[in-house]
């Protein structure tokens, strides 16, 4: 299976579960009335609609039942995402270095055809080196095992692939100039950092911008955020916010709509790509 179909099968389960969420409201059934149905909880409702569980094709059928989905065509449709979206993900094989809060936004990054992000404190994932992804790697999980720590830098490695896949999205990226100079793991891995973010900035549908200190306030102090975009046109954009312990999946339009309105702010008050790219060599030249 590929990372692409994998990451699918994440898509396929959010948009069964919104489209189950606007037939329930349709007919004006509570969520406690629909896990009753089914013989769960209302909790298991919101998460099947979230697209945060796997389903069962009996509770579908239930549910459809239950909100008047009589149509064939239309019943045979929704169950065959089912299926679909059940399908493990690749990193399905880390899930013992993985919190499960974080699966979700794998298989979401890679079935994104628009990636836009701003980091204020570290430099974006999809653009670390291995040595640089070890050092923060090894700070986050203070006490962990070697190995679990090399998994999960691997974890981190093997999305990167999304750079080079063969539809690879169009990723936008603003680093505030302190991830550039807070030093992870000593002056060499910064500068293999520095260096490696000069070369993937020439990739074609990569744009990197630094947000420099000489700005001053800037539309980023929320602090960290991604918006992610889909290729389908009933999913709509994802914000994910990380936390310490958990993460949120902001998807209501307005919610969205404010962290889109602050990325486009970022990208006119930065200095250009290029601009950029001359920073990172001037911070680069530090580090020799």
């Amino acid at each position: 299976m590929t990372a692409g179909e994998s990451s699918g099968s994440v898509v396929r389960r959010i948009l069964l579960g919104s489209q189950l969420r606007r037939l329930r409201e349709a007919r004006g059934i509570t969520r406690e009335a629909a896990g009753y149905s089914i013989r769960a909880s209302e909790s298991k409702i919101s998460r099947l609609e979230l697209g945060r569980v796997s389903f069962k094709a009996r509770d579908v059928e239930d549910l459809l039942t239950l909100y008047g989905v009589a149509d064939e065509a239309e019943r045979t449709a929704l169950l065959s995402l089912v299926k679909e979206a059940n399908v493990a993900g690749w990193w399905h094989s880390y899930s013992d270095v993985l919190p499960g809060w974080f699966q979700t936004y794998i298989g979401l990054e890679g079935a994104a055809s628009l990636i836009r992000g701003y980091e204020a404190q570290f430099v974006h994932g999809l653009l670390q080196t291995e040595a640089y992804a070890h050092a923060v790697v090894r700070h986050g999980m203070k006490g962990a095992a070697a190995e679990d720590i090399d998994r999960r830098v691997a974890l981190r490695l093997e999305r990167q692939k999304l750079l080079v896949a063969e539809r690879a999205p169009d990723i936008h990226i603003v680093l505030d100039e302190a991830a550039l100079r807070r030093v992870q793991g000593g002056r060499d891995v910064m500068r293999g950092q520095l260096e490696h973010l000069i070369e993937v900035a020439q990739l074609p549908h990569l744009t990197l911008q630094i947000m420099p200190f000489s700005h001053g306030w800037h539309s980023g102090e929320s602090g960290t955020f991604t918006v992610l975009t889909f290729p389908e046109s009933d999913l709509s954009d994802v914000v994910f916010l990380e936390q310490l312990t958990s993460a949120l999946y902001l998807d209501k339009r307005e919610d969205v709509a404010q962290y889109e309105r602050a990325m486009a702010q970022l990208q006119e008050e930065c200095p250009s790509p290029e601009e950029s790219i001359d920073l990172l060599r001037r911070v680069l030249t530090e580090f020799a």
